[in-house]
């Protein structure tokens, strides 16, 4: 059973790990245009989707990333490919394409009203990060309240009466012993 628990626990840690790594070899290629810094008039309309893709992953991570695609038309959807062809000519090649997304409600979102013209990497998600940590922030600061409150509480309950109380009543004392200590702690 054990043999079994750890084949599944390395199974999944090597699916996972290779699940990273396939990911990150996607965009390998895009970071490569990128880095290279060839003009826009020389990319096609797959590498700008691609650049696209690239930089929505790097403002919504993860599961982030997938939802904004579901968001947007879904995965192979014309409207996503034009949102990150879009995406691309906005922040790679700096072009002025009428808002974030060129128009609708991502124009709405990111552009000239919600938003603000902000680089990409302020505003929305910004906002959920800094609620998240101010989430896990309290979190920890409930646990170590309770920690602490029922650790004292433990430790109050130990008064030295209490504390002579057992004594007598595990026979380490006599009830003469009992009687005088109990005297000399209400002194």
């Amino acid at each position: 059973m054990k043999k079994i628990f750890t084949i599944l626990i390395f199974g999944m840690l090597l699916l996972s790990v290779s699940l990273v790594f396939a990911h990150e070899h996607d965009f390998n290629e895009t970071k490569q245009i990128i880095n290279s810094g060839i003009s826009c008039d020389k990319l096609t309309d797959e590498q700008l989707e691609s650049i696209g893709d690239y930089y929505m992953e790097q403002m919504h991570p993860g599961e982030a990333h997938k939802m904004m695609d579901q968001m947007m038309g879904g995965e192979g959807s014309e409207s996503l490919r034009q949102v990150q062809i879009n995406m691309a000519k906005r922040l790679y090649c700096n072009e002025d394409i009428g808002g974030m997304m060129g128009g609708g409600m991502m124009n709405m979102m990111m552009g000239n009203n919600m938003m603000g013209n902000y680089p990409a990497y302020y505003g929305y998600n910004n906002f959920w990060n800094v609620l998240w940590m101010v989430f896990l922030i309290g979190a920890i600061a409930l646990i170590v309240w309770l920690i602490y409150k029922f650790t004292k509480k433990g430790k109050e309950s130990e008064t030295p009466i209490n504390i002579l109380q057992k004594r007598y009543a595990k026979g380490e004392i006599n009830k003469k012993q009992f009687e005088e200590m109990k005297k000399g702690l209400r002194k």
